[in-house]
């Protein structure tokens, strides 16, 4: 199963987050678990499509996540994954 921690911005929203381990073969199986847990989590992260959010990234280990569309990036049982917010501004 996989670890997945999270930017701090989103404890204001899930004051009960913290690094949780959950179980899914792509990225979005793990959103969906993800959500299944928090509920409402998702919306935060992906949009009415099920698409990755302008301004959050996803990293699988060091890597950054290619699929921002369809989440099909594969994880691996011992992943670490990290959901947060891009930076962006002038």
């Amino acid at each position: 199963m996989a670890e997945v921690q999270f930017t701090s911005h989103l404890e204001r929203f899930f004051p009960t987050l913290k690094p949780t381990t959950v179980q899914g073969g792509n990225v979005k199986e793990i959103l969906i678990a993800l959500d299944e847990i928090y509920p409402g989590i998702a919306s935060y992260i992906v949009d009415e499509s099920f698409e990755l959010r302008q301004h959050v990234n996803i990293f699988i280990g060091e890597n950054m996540i290619i699929d921002r569309v369809e989440l099909s990036d594969k994880v691996n049982t011992n992943d670490d994954i990290f959901i947060m917010q891009a930076l962006s501004g002038g």
